[in-house]
């Protein structure tokens, strides 16, 4: 595993650009930063409140979920988000960011009057809309119990499909896009839910009252933050507490763990690159720390985004 750079502010939702460097958010900082292969750093743009998760859509524009922002504390070394909102905390938004003139809008902040609280994560569909989770947010003692929603990118359309469910953090597609991914952070589980048509899913899971079906559960001391899927559908999750990434098979076994060189409790994200997609990305949060290494397979390309 190759170190790319440090110094990062709590880096979070990495994405290859076909020009070789990596577009990613630095929480901490607020911004969207894009980091070359040499490893040097240059703003895109000032997000303000917490920028977290990151696509690019069919318009050419990076989508960013903004958490609103953190209180930040150190654990030893290692940086984390507080358990108090900020003083200038104003909820959550999806954003868009030109890539070219750094402009940053807000394209959502609320769905059907409820106001978005922390979104996390966010994947395209090949229609061009967009799934994310909302993890809510700490405050003290409390803790908001989020959703997942749809959406689309001209504005006109916002939908929750699930709530509550208590901190889903990593989404993803399956290959076919039959299948939505969602990790939740809290209780270290990895669920399938099965799709209908972009935006709906299918109410067919084991449950009355839930419609996701259990792929994995982690059984240690670890959290689990956001994921990418590669071609084979594995879905490979960071995994938080244990420092590594965790690859859950299509039926929910695991297939590996590849931990980062020097030991990060907040390994949070991975997205793949290079001219074969083999190469994964991780950011090493906690550290502020960008890693490159080699996948057994290829990356499952994302929609919108031309490697």
């Amino acid at each position: 595993m190759k170190e790319i750079c440090r110094g990062l502010l709590f880096p979070e939702g990495p994405v290859a650009m076909p020009d070789g460097s990596v577009l990613l958010v630095e929480i901490e900082r607020k911004t969207l930063t894009r980091v070359d292969p040499d490893g040097k750093k240059t703003i895109v743009a000032d997000c303000g409140g917490g920028p977290n998760g990151a696509a690019l859509g069919p318009d050419g524009k990076m989508y960013i979920c903004n958490n609103g922002g953190f209180v930040w504390t150190k654990t030893g070394p290692f940086n984390r988000p507080g358990e108090a909102l900020p003083d200038d905390y104003e909820g959550g938004s999806i954003q868009t960011v030109d890539l070219k003139s750094g402009d940053v809008n807000t394209l959502y902040r609320e769905c059907n009057g409820e106001s978005l609280k922390g979104p996390n994560d966010i994947v395209f569909d090949r229609l061009g809309g967009f799934y994310f989770t909302d993890l809510g947010k700490r405050r003290g003692r409390q803790l908001d119990r989020g959703s997942v929603f749809y959406a689309k990118v001209d504005g006109s359309m916002i939908v929750e499909l699930i709530h509550p469910f208590d901190t889903p953090n990593g989404i993803g597609l399956s290959p076919d896009e039959k299948t939505l991914y969602v990790a939740e952070t809290n209780a270290a589980r990895l669920w399938a839910f099965d799709i209908a048509s972009p935006g709906v899913l299918k109410k067919n899971g084991p449950h009355l009252f839930w419609p996701g079906r259990l792929l994995h559960k982690f059984s240690g001391y670890e959290r689990l933050d956001s994921l990418a899927v590669d071609a084979e559908g594995n879905v490979v999750v960071a995994t938080l507490g244990t420092g590594c990434l965790t690859a859950i098979a299509p039926t929910g076994e695991v297939r590996a763990r590849v931990p980062v060189p020097e030991f990060d409790l907040m390994v949070t994200n991975i997205c793949f690159g290079g001219p074969d997609l083999r190469t994964a990305f991780v950011t090493s949060s906690g550290l502020g720390r960008l890693y490159s290494f080699e996948w057994h397979c290829p990356g499952l390309p994302l929609n919108f985004l031309n490697t």
